[in-house]
């Protein structure tokens, strides 16, 4: 059974779904690594474990965090999209309490995924939208 995500944030890019994979990769992934499983030091002290699979990049830290960004074709170029989900086992139910009920967060989730895909519209010079 697939979680249903705490936030999702979509757009759209006016370029080839290859095109878009490539920037995004560029962006996300460290040293032109493309595939498999590794770890990143994302913050000092802190860690996060990096899973690519297909056109699906997912980082994965802490207790409970694990976003996915991925990339689909779309009739219009490319469809983009982030996803947040709360992957705790055992302790789920306490996510939100030592998130401050969430307050702000998914605002501020989508405020830094529309400025990523902005920043891959311009580095491929191709427009961008957001997307349901």
């Amino acid at each position: 059974m697939r979680r249903r995500p705490l936030v999702e944030a979509a757009g759209i890019v006016a370029a080839p779904a290859d095109r878009v994979w490539t920037a995004l990769a560029d962006e996300l992934l460290p040293d032109g690594v493309r595939g498999g499983r590794f770890k990143v030091e994302d913050a000092p002290g802190h860690t996060s474990t990096v899973e690519v699979a297909g056109r699906t990049i997912a980082f994965q830290g802490g207790w409970w965090y694990r976003g996915e960004w991925s990339v689909e074709p779309h009739p219009d170029g490319a469809r983009l999209v982030h996803r947040v989900f709360n992957v705790a086992r055992a302790t789920r139910w306490a996510v939100p309490l030592a998130n401050r009920m969430f307050v702000g967060f998914a605002d501020s989730t989508r405020a830094s995924f529309a400025e990523r895909l902005d920043r891959i519209g311009r580095r491929l010079g191709r427009p961008v939208r957001p997307s349901d």
